[in-house]
């Protein structure tokens, strides 16, 4: 689960880590740990990660420091408590139900779209964005004399995780108060309200996960992960000008993916 490996390790005296130490900080020991904590609740933070959560829309930049001071302490920048990871398991599948309430779906049709947002939006999507971030990341961002260095893959799949709550909240939670009585209308509020929410949503997913990257001193330029934001803008005032309406198509294609 670590982001960073290091070709020369470091060590006590001599500058070289035991093999007892080696083995302890490899990425498939710590993720053996990182699972292996998921059956033992008691040993999970809740609360710490409900501070995340909440700073995660207040103050992003708040954990992230907090990723330099695991660093610090337990020589990694990933989360070792799936504790987090739990809690967003929780809102996906309370979120998922009052979506399909909202659409009247039925028992059975509802678990078939929690199946889908658990498996397809956030997991299947995560793994394809956090490993082209992996890719861009290691080829294109890492600076020149760090090249000892990479951003691993766990730390770019928790990046996305961070990124995916506050989006999850927003269109999953915040919405649903506005769909049936608002958004689904054929008025121009209508899709004034839907197509805002997404641009607050996808902004704060590219927003948080440049801070992810930021984060890490070894890479450069990482304002480069800002730059959808243009794409993003452009594509909302389009959708306002052509009357798209982003959560009635959503609407619709969950409502077709469940029969």
């Amino acid at each position: 689960m670590l982001p960073t490996t290091t070709v020369s390790s470091r060590g006590q005296g001599n500058g070289v880590l035991s093999p007892r130490d080696a083995a302890r900080h490899t990425a498939g020991a710590k993720r053996y740990k990182y699972l292996r904590r998921l059956f033992h609740v008691r040993q999970m933070d809740f609360e710490f990660a409900l501070w995340q959560m909440l700073y995660l829309f207040t103050s992003p930049q708040r954990v992230y420091r907090n990723f330099h001071y695991r660093k610090q302490t337990k020589d990694q920048w990933a989360r070792d408590d799936p504790a987090f990871l739990v809690l967003l398991s929780i809102w996906l599948c309370v979120s998922t139900v009052g979506f399909g309430f909202v659409l009247d779906m039925g028992f059975f049709e509802t678990i078939k779209l929690l199946l889908w947002v658990v498996f397809i939006d956030c997991v299947g999507v995560g793994l394809l964005i956090a490993t082209l971030m992996w890719f861009i990341s290691n080829k294109y961002l890492v600076k020149q004399q760090n090249r000892d260095y990479d951003v691993e893959w766990g730390y770019a799949f928790d990046v996305h995780l961070n990124a995916f709550y506050p989006l999850l909240v927003i269109l999953h939670f915040i919405q649903l108060f506005f769909i049936n009585y608002v958004i689904i209308s054929d008025s121009f509020l209508g899709y004034l309200v839907g197509n805002t929410l997404w641009l607050v949503a996808i902004g704060y997913y590219i927003y948080v996960t440049f801070l992810g990257y930021s984060a890490l001193p070894f890479l450069k330029n990482t304002a480069i992960l800002l730059y959808p934001f243009a794409l993003l803008i452009m594509l909302y005032l389009i959708s306002l000008a052509c009357g798209w309406n982003f959560t009635r198509m959503l609407c619709s294609f969950y409502k077709y993916r469940v029969k």
